[in-house]
């Protein structure tokens, strides 16, 4: 992913994400989001990247509570397990009050905060533990400055809209702003008592609490966008629909627990993030890839991460499909990399998106969105035997692998490649998209049209699954040519990147057909694909896991030694989790369960290390420690979607579980536990019109498997 800045009125793309880490508090709910401090404020602070944000506006820019004419002390500050609800508990200090002195801790200040249907809904609770009646003033200081997501992160603008004169009155405020897209954005607060004064930015209350008594103040703020205001919701009716929303949600997803309190804490975080950043759209639901910067559909996050999660919530990967079926490119457009069949990039909404300020109004720069498309389609049938929606999607289908045909291979080298054909357009275009990502061993940049390694891998295994789907729907001899294909790219990819010095893939062949010849994770992706060859499989894995790639935590994205490696770079050094899950998922489908172990058990560590058990977009690819957690990347992106995920894909890897849709069947082959986890209780687990709830077991030799319940025509088989 990509953050862009602009410098003599050129878009340059920096490696860089949010800092939506432990030092803020994050809340999302479909398109809207927002990122609070510690204290349940928006303030000016860091990147300034705190606020309420919705459809690719900034609402709010400013939020700050004073009690008795000071901010008042943190005691606590949490978001609830289901990620619905943040809560603050706040004090006061020793403050002098009409010639009387309030003794500090005599008054409890508790911030509850939530998000529904495009409204921050805050209830506040006074409760005065003093000997004395309180009489004291509430401010809430406010201010919208309609910023577009792009302006937050740095992007200057030669002109804006207009401001709109604020209306004030009652219990309400009204602000609002003009777009140059002709599109009035308005924000209303709302308080459930009446002010003592009401200003533009700032209203300000009396709250008088007894000895033993507490007051309440609710508020909420309404993200319009120029729509009719919405009919008022109180604070404890927002939280009965946000909670019977996560009940369905929760509903028809499979459930996972284990022996071990600590790999509990992991998952449930991991699925609270997966149902927080999913948004609800009209083809169904899709994971927004992360908060704040990249709170909005990307195709190839949402279709890893329906990837991860498809053996658990199989809806989520029948939503992606169908959303980005409907959004794939039907025209040639360079000013937007789009040319028929290719799956969208990135979709964004807001005021310069619409002006064509930024090129990733709808854009298509990804090289392997498409073939992934093929990959998580195939996938699915195999999960959930779902014909008719198969059906309804084989002309998208059919587009993708026409694309892959007629625009896929620009030099005619046999490979899938890339070159950038818009002019503010990605540089790079596989999943390490930042300008530097993508050199020779000397660390000269390499030139394209670039053939990524893990991107032959993913066309091989599309083939693959469009060959699946073809002979579903009686097409044999257009099932038996795309297999040919897949087994012709395969010997060749297996003669043109392998480095026999390096034991491992080249990261790319250049515009030349010259492998950049450099030990990077990309490699591991041919695994997970199938591409790899037997006899090249092992010195891969070995190569992924040795000192100089493996830090500890994870696999780097570039090993060490390497030209331009960087423990602290985007994608020079770092570690990614998405990244090793699929590597993981890779190197168990050659066998190498332990290794795939070695992999999940990093991550494990690292998440009890890291805030909320919640592990980021990235962070640095420092070698472990002794007695030291691992380094933060300072602007990672938490929670970021792929990143969540990859819990359930390790899990599923380290098991060997696999799905048939044809019997169907649930199937583990070879399943290995490590020793930290000597039981695995799955439950809700659908397949089909069945449902089965499994208990697994660790023995010295195996994993035992017990059926615990089963309720329809389903086999669960055990390959050992």
């Amino acid at each position: 992913m990509n953050d862009i800045i602009e410098v003599d009125d050129r878009l340059y793309v920096l490696a860089g994400s949010s800092l939506a880490d432990d030092r803020t508090r994050v809340l999302k709910q479909d398109e809207t989001f927002a990122v609070h401090d510690r204290f349940g404020d928006f303030r000016r602070l860091g990147m300034g990247e705190q606020g309420l944000y919705h459809a690719g506006t900034r609402h709010l820019s400013r939020l700050e509570l004073s009690v008795g004419g000071v901010r008042p002390l943190l005691l606590n500050s949490s978001v609830s397990e289901d990620n619905r609800e943040l809560l603050v508990d706040l004090t006061l200090p020793d403050l002098d009050i009409g010639g009387w002195h309030m003794p500090s801790h005599s008054l409890h200040v508790l911030r509850r905060k939530l998000l529904w249907a495009g409204t921050l809904h805050e209830a506040i609770r006074l409760y005065n533990y003093g000997e004395r009646t309180l009489d004291l003033k509430l401010e809430l200081a406010f201010e919208a400055d309609f910023a577009d997501i792009f302006e937050v992160r740095g992007l200057e603008r030669p002109r804006r809209g207009e401001p709109l004169p604020a209306q004030c009155g009652g219990r309400e405020v009204r602000l609002g702003y003009r777009g140059l897209d002709g599109v009035e954005r308005t924000t209303r607060l709302r308080f459930s008592r009446d002010p003592v004064a009401l200003e533009a930015d700032r209203a300000r209350f009396r709250m008088r609490v007894s000895p033993g008594q507490c007051v309440y103040l609710n508020v909420a703020v309404d993200c319009d966008g120029g729509a009719p205001p919405r009919a008022d919701i109180d604070f404890s009716e927002a939280v009965r629909l946000s909670a019977g929303r996560l009940e369905a949600e929760r509903a028809g997803v499979g459930r996972v627990f284990t022996s071990n309190e600590q790999f509990n804490d992991w998952l449930n975080r991991s699925a609270a993030d997966l149902r927080m950043l999913t948004s609800q759209t009209r083809h169904g639901p899709y994971p927004y890839a992360g908060v704040p910067w990249f709170s909005t559909p990307f195709g190839r996050d949402g279709l890893i991460t329906a990837l991860q999660y498809l053996w658990l919530a199989p809806e989520l990967a029948r939503g992606v499909l169908a959303f980005l079926a409907a959004h794939q490119a039907t025209g040639l457009d360079p000013a937007r990399d789009a040319e028929p069949g290719k799956i969208l990039h990135e979709l964004r909404r807001g005021e310069m998106a619409a002006l064509g300020e930024i090129p990733f109004g709808r854009y298509y720069g990804s090289v392997d969105s498409t073939p992934l498309f093929l990959v998580l389609a195939g996938a699915y049938y195999e999960r959930s035997g779902d014909r008719p929606f198969l059906e309804s999607i084989w002309p998208q289908i059919e587009a993708a692998l026409a694309w892959i045909d007629d625009y896929g291979d620009s030099n005619g080298d046999g490979f899938i490649d890339y070159r950038r054909h818009a002019e503010r357009g990605l540089v790079q275009q596989g999943w390490k998209d930042s300008d530097d990502s993508v050199f020779h061993a000397d660390g000269t940049p390499a030139e394209g049209p670039i053939a990524l390694c893990e991107v032959q891998g993913y066309v091989y295994a599309a083939w693959h699954a469009a060959a699946r789907l073809a002979a579903l729907f009686g097409e044999q001899a257009r099932a038996g040519a795309l297999r040919e294909r897949a087994a012709d790219l395969k010997r060749r990819f297996n003669e043109a990147f392998w480095v026999e010095e390096l034991g491992t893939y080249a990261l790319a062949l250049d515009g030349d057909g010259r492998p950049c010849a450099v030990r990077t994770s990309n490699a591991g992706h041919a695994l997970f694909s199938g591409i790899a060859s037997r006899e090249h499989a092992r010195r891969v894995a070995n190569t992924l896991l040795d000192e100089r790639s493996f830090s500890g935590w994870g696999v780097r994205t570039l090993a060490q030694g390497e030209a331009r490696f960087n423990p602290m770079s985007y994608h020079n050094g770092s570690i990614w989790p998405h990244d090793n899950g699929l590597i993981a998922a890779g190197l168990a489908r050659y066998g190498f369960r332990d290794a795939a172990m070695r992999i999940m058990t990093g991550l494990f560590d690292a998440s009890i290390d890291l805030d909320l058990h919640r592990l980021p977009e990235l962070f640095c690819g420092f070698r472990r420690r002794p007695d030291q957690g691992p380094t933060r990347y300072p602007v990672a992106c938490s929670p970021q979607a792929w990143a969540s995920g990859v819990v359930f894909q390790l899990l599923q890897a380290c098991l060997g579980l696999h799905f048939s849709a044809d019997s169907p069947q649930v199937r583990f082959d070879h399943p290995q536990l490590p020793d930290y986890l000597h039981r695995i209780h799955i439950d809700n687990l659908r397949v089909g019109s069945a449902v089965v709830e499994l208990e697994l077991t660790r023995h010295a030799n195996d994993v035992g498997i017990n059926v615990l319940r089963k309720e329809g025509a389903v086999e669960v088989a055990v390959v050992v």
